[in-house]
């Protein structure tokens, strides 16, 4: 008896070029430009979003602008943010959307293979002719977001959270007791 083993990519072939297509705005042709400054904008959306499967945002609009200063084995990327996003509150889990404005960034140098000198330093190969600054945006917008992620307060200073899961959080507080051994410790005194 004969069996046939078959291996299957858990992605079908069309969604993995429709990922490239919809991304191969964010490439940079490199070859052919003058040395000096060259300008790029781009529009970061939705679709954006979705062509990075665990992202933890799915929603946005950002306008990113590169300056790109193109120098004979080196390019130096300026990469501005500009926009909101929407992400999940910490407190209450609803989501709301989340005004991002940064600007980091990105050397790459040409050299014989791929390699990732430091977090702002890129060696690329020198066959290389684009750049793609997808994933780069992509991080860059996740950076420019804080540890924890709160809705803002109103101009008089209240939580704009859910009211309803503010007091459920409220009630499931627990009431801070201290244990009189360590209440002792605070009536130490430690200057001299």
């Amino acid at each position: 008896m004969l069996f046939k083993i078959g291996f299957r990519n858990f992605a079908p072939l069309n969604l993995i070029v429709t990922i490239v297509n919809r991304l191969k705005e964010y490439n940079i042709q490199f070859v052919g430009l003058e040395p000096g400054n060259h300008l790029f904008e781009f529009e970061v959306n939705d679709s954006f979003f979705e062509c990075f499967e665990f992202s933890l945002i799915k929603h946005g609009n950002v306008h990113v602008k590169v300056d790109l200063e193109k120098m004979e084995r080196m390019m130096v990327f300026t990469i501005a943010l500009e926009g909101e996003v929407e992400v999940t509150c910490d407190r209450c889990t609803n989501e709301f959307y989340f005004p991002v404005s940064d600007t980091q960034r990105l050397i790459v140098k040409l050299g014989a293979e791929y390699m990732e000198e430091s977090e702002d330093v890129v060696i690329i190969p020198e066959t290389d002719y684009k750049f793609d600054l997808s994933t780069y945006i992509y991080e860059f917008i996740h950076l420019s977001l804080p540890a924890r992620l709160l809705h803002p307060d109103d101009e008089n200073g209240n939580s704009t959270c859910d009211p309803d899961m503010l007091r459920l959080l409220e009630k499931l507080t627990p009431t801070e007791s201290i244990d009189p051994r360590w209440e002792a410790l605070k009536n130490l005194k430690t200057d001299q």
